[in-house]
């Protein structure tokens, strides 16, 4: 467990390493995202086996010190995910953050908690510079980067396409 904390609307929220147990609950959560429409970049469910194959890549990851990973845990379940991948050779003082919320825990200061840990996985891994990227339209998100330190670096135009509805990919960046 890396620490526990209230979120503002009193539910009691544990950040920790994900484990193998966490298989069916991560499928509900990546395909609750899915279903939703969230701003990821997942536009299909996701099968238990394509589950399992995945967690099993990213277990091994994270136990070789390749990838941090944190999930927001809340009344056993798993609502949110992060996670910091170094880059490779001369980018590996580099990590890619990715974090998600599950909907009805957002806005309560659970991301907010999620990014200062993410800090804490980067300097871990060595890490001195984090990137990110989001959709220009997701102002949620954004917002909760910025506070976190984060400022746009660059964009990728039309970079998704979602909805018939082509949306650029805002690059944020933030030096450790």
């Amino acid at each position: 467990m890396y620490r526990e904390f209230s979120a503002k609307d009193g539910l009691d929220v544990t950040l920790r390493a994900p484990r193998w147990s966490d298989l069916d609950d991560l499928l509900l959560f990546i395909n609750a995202l899915v279903l939703e429409g969230a701003e990821i970049t997942r536009d299909a469910v996701t099968t238990r086996n394509e589950e399992a194959s995945w967690l099993s890549r990213h277990l091994v990851a994270v136990e070789r010190d390749k990838r941090a990973a944190v999930v927001a845990e809340v009344d056993g379940h798993c609502v949110g995910q992060l996670e910091v991948e170094p880059g490779k050779g001369y980018c590996s003082h580099v990590g890619g953050v990715t974090v998600a919320l599950r909907d009805g825990y957002r806005d309560v200061g659970i991301g907010s908690e999620m990014m200062a840990e993410a800090d804490v996985q980067a300097k871990r891994l060595g890490l001195e510079l984090l990137t990110l990227e989001v959709n220009e339209t997701n102002a949620r998100a954004r917002h909760v980067f910025e506070k976190s330190g984060f400022a746009e670096v660059g964009r990728v135009p039309r970079a998704v396409k979602m909805k018939g509805m082509y949306i650029d990919h805002i690059i944020m960046a933030r030096e450790l």
